[in-house]
């Protein structure tokens, strides 16, 4: 794969048949992925084949290996053009997304308290690959409410406070959601998982504000030096996974009705506007409220947590999803067309004065919320103006070991200890859990953000680093 380096922290991929758009790779040297291991490179030249897709098929600097598009994967498609959507341009865990509580007391006044939250924590957060959920929903009413209403629904049963919503994304639900879009056999998944951190590298951290970069901004998001916060990482659980399967399914019968071909049946899609793709659209969006509700009740669980240990409240500083396709208004060749934004492993950045955002937050940009490897740095950033790609950016750090690599680099060693060594708290993970989710099977988060700062993609406002966390 011959890369171009068009500037520092962007790189291009030559448009050749049948790729309809180039490729762009925001990354530095050091974070471009190892092309003989890694075949990410690859999935960005094949999204380019999509119908309807314009401008180019971005990655961004996490990018790495995933089904159909890469995780860290970004491409819109004209609606009015005949463009497609695609379930593996959004992935399995439907709006899996980070979400980031402020805590009213900073570091040393949770120190002595500390292994009473996280045991509280660690007791009261379902998590693992089984059953178990913080809210045990009555009937097909509850959770139709849940996947109509996400959030929105949640607060409304008393999971929340309705300041919760003005800081999430899309105000806690998408509209569009269409449970009836939705498999019984998705319905049965998610129905006892409402409220459940999952497993792999989803988890409930922990952290304090280590180094602010702009205060101003900061000040603004709920954020100071030293302050204790709380960031929690999870989706739709079955039920997304369920609906992907789906409508992976669905979609790959179809595209002969449509003529349309791709390289690699993983990419399986259909027009935005034809049935296949109206309810994959319906049925996404019902998995994203899901996500949200679930984040919500994970909220309340913490909150419940931290005031009977500390006495103290935990407020939202923002909720944001790194799965999706959205229905959005963009500028394309100097005219505003409607698109259908694809952003796998990678969330919105939305500038200053955009009209997603709420009154508060209007004249700063949205937070961004860049998670690291356990036992690492996160980040707060905001969105810039005039940013590329859609007003995307990057989710995370980005693997560079598959699972079971990272489980055989770590055997002989204790991941508890390591993590102990880091002054980081464990609870309710195992051995072989923790080592998978080790710093060493991801890229170096700070070089990450530094590349996604340098592409212009986001900003800095502040770091957190861990303190304990709750792993599935």
């Amino acid at each position: 794969m011959e890369l171009v380096e068009e500037s520092p922290y962007r790189f291009r991929i030559d448009r050749r048949d049948p790729m309809r758009v180039p490729g762009v790779v925001f990354a530095s040297e050091a974070l471009l992925p190892d092309v003989g291991a890694d075949r990410s490179l690859e999935q960005v030249a094949a999204v380019a084949t999509l119908p309807g897709i314009v401008d180019a098929s971005f990655a961004m600097p996490d990018v790495h290996l995933g089904y159909g598009f890469p995780i860290g994967g970004v491409a819109a498609t004209d609606v009015a053009a005949g463009g497609v959507v695609s379930p593996g341009g959004v992935g399995f865990d439907i709006s899996c997304g980070v979400r980031l509580l402020a805590a009213d007391l900073d570091l040393a006044g949770l120190r002595p308290r500390l292994e009473a939250v996280m045991d509280g924590l660690g007791g009261a957060t379902p998590r693992g690959a089984g059953r178990g959920a913080v809210w045990h929903v009555t009937g097909r009413s509850d959770l139709d409410g849940v996947l109509r209403e996400g959030s929105r629904y949640a607060v409304q049963r008393g999971f929340g406070v309705g300041r919760d919503l003005e800081r999430c994304e899309d105000h806690g639900a998408l509209d569009d959601a269409d449970p009836g879009a939705v498999s019984p056999r998705a319905v049965e998944r998610g129905a006892t998982q409402v409220g459940s951190l999952g497993s792999g590298n989803h988890f409930l951290e922990v952290q304090s504000v280590a180094e602010v970069y702009d205060h101003d901004v900061a000040t603004t998001f709920g954020l100071w030096p030293g302050q204790v916060c709380v960031m929690i990482h999870c989706g739709s659980r079955g039920l997304g996974h369920q609906i992907c399967t789906d409508y992976v399914r669905r979609m790959e019968k179809a595209m002969r009705r449509y003529d349309i071909q791709v390289p690699d049946r993983q990419l399986a899609c259909a027009p935005v506007e034809s049935p296949e793709g109206h309810d994959y659209l319906g049925a996404m969006a019902a998995a994203a409220n899901y996500a949200r509700a679930n984040r919500q009740l994970l909220t309340h669980v913490a909150r419940v947590v931290f005031r009977r240990v500390t006495g103290g409240n935990l407020d939202l500083v923002y909720d944001v999803s790194h799965n999706q396709a959205k229905i959005e208004s963009h500028g394309v060749d100097g005219e505003r067309r409607t698109l259908c934004v694809h952003r796998k492993g990678a969330t919105r950045a939305l500038p200053p004065g955009h009209p997603d955002l709420p009154a508060d937050l209007c004249d700063v940009g949205q937070p961004v919320l860049i998670p690291g490897s356990m036992g690492t740095a996160s980040y707060v950033l905001a969105g810039v103006p005039g940013a590329p790609a859609f007003a995307s950016t990057c989710h995370g750090a980005g693997r560079v070991q598959s699972r079971k690599q990272a489980v055989r680099a770590e055997r002989g060693q204790d991941p508890h200890r390591q993590l102990a060594a880091r002054d980081v708290a464990v609870r309710g993970a195992s051995r072989r859990g923790l080592a998978e989710e080790m710093p060493a099977a991801y890229k170096d988060i700070s070089a990450v953000v530094e590349a996604t700062e340098g592409a212009g993609l986001c900003r800095k406002v502040a770091r957190l680093m861990p303190i304990g966390v709750v792993k599935g």
